[in-house]
């Protein structure tokens, strides 16, 4: 996960989880309308998790 990508999940989270799916998108706007926080750490911990996925080694 990028710094630009880390910085949109504090600023705007349903923004930074926007390539993860409808759902994801709807849970993560969710949380920001009940709380700006729990949007912020849902968002990163989503980010964090895809960027771990996408550099496991294959094989």
């Amino acid at each position: 996960m990028g710094c630009g990508r880390a910085l949109l999940c504090i600023i705007f989270p349903p923004l930074a989880v926007i390539d993860r799916g409808c759902g994801t998108i709807v849970i993560v706007l969710l949380l920001t309308l009940a709380g700006w926080v729990p949007g912020a750490i849902a968002a990163l911990i989503l980010n964090f998790q895809a960027a771990n996925y996408n550099q496991r080694p294959r094989g």
